[in-house]
């Protein structure tokens, strides 16, 4: 629009320009081709501005894509639970990071995986995308909880990358739904809330994974009773290193540790 208004400027300042050309030959030229000029500069940024949207929403598209991909959603018609997600980047253009979930219903129950993957960028996308594939492989063919931690971790630390580990919660809920076992690998225990109270499950860690075998190689499990209506929520630092508006950490259910408790899951 702007374009066409600076052309039917320049039509109407070419008569004005031949009428004033003897009397003032200066601006009868640089009226017409200052019109010329900024015509042009603005038909060039407009077709900037258009090529910019096209690879925006191609950006956008691969993103979503990606997301999809990465983070699928809680399965329908789970039996034993429900379950919901939310999930922020800490890019606000972002829609994956270094974060990763994924919930799986399988042969031994639900199993859950919450991480956080050490790094930020591509590499710790790839990284996530690594391990979300490994644990959906393992999660329906492992029978031990336990041993399916101890395989990510091989998986990850025969990669030969040095200095690579991701912190890890995983979850299995039994088919009645009644108890679950957690192992937990360098990441925060989940919160439980039951009968009213909210509280920290009370686990044993291990190092991360990708780092297990420098305590010893195990990952050991606990197993805490469920009532019917009792909540668990997964969460990573996003959650756990969250402030408020004046800067200030949110209150932690028995105040040892930080959490938003608030917040539905990560």
């Amino acid at each position: 629009m702007r374009a066409a208004r600076r052309g039917l400027a320049l039509c109407a300042a070419l008569p004005l320009a031949a009428a004033h050309a003897d009397d003032q030959p200066m601006a009868a030229v640089c009226g017409p081709a200052g019109a010329v000029l900024t015509t042009a500069m603005m038909w060039i940024a407009a077709r900037r501005q258009r090529r910019s949207d096209t690879v925006e929403a191609d950006l956008r598209e691969i993103a979503d894509a990606m997301q999809r991909a990465l983070l699928r959603p809680v399965p329908e018609g789970l039996v034993q639970v429900s379950g919901r997600v939310r999930y922020l980047a800490a890019a606000a253009q972002a829609r994956v990071g270094g974060d990763l979930y994924d919930v799986a219903d399988t042969p031994y129950g639900v199993r859950v995986i919450v991480g956080d993957v050490m790094g930020k960028g591509l590499a710790a996308v790839e990284q996530a995308s690594d391990v979300l594939g490994a644990f959906r492989e393992l999660a329906h063919h492992e029978k031990s909880l336990p041993v399916v931690a101890a395989r990510l971790d091989a998986f990850l630390a025969t990669r030969g990358r040095e200095e690579e580990f991701v912190t890890a919660f995983l979850a299995e809920i039994s088919e009645s739904g009644d108890s679950a076992e957690l192992v937990t690998c360098g990441h925060p225990p989940p919160l439980l809330l039951s009968g009213g109270r909210v509280s920290y499950a009370e686990l044993v860690p291990a190092p991360p994974l990708g780092l297990v075998g420098l305590g010893g190689g195990c990952c050991a499990s606990a197993t805490v009773e469920l009532a019917p209506g009792d909540r668990m929520l997964l969460y990573t630092d996003g959650v756990s290193d969250a402030r408020d508006a004046s800067g200030r950490f949110y209150p932690s259910p028995n105040g040892s540790r930080r959490c938003a408790a608030t917040t539905p899951t990560s």
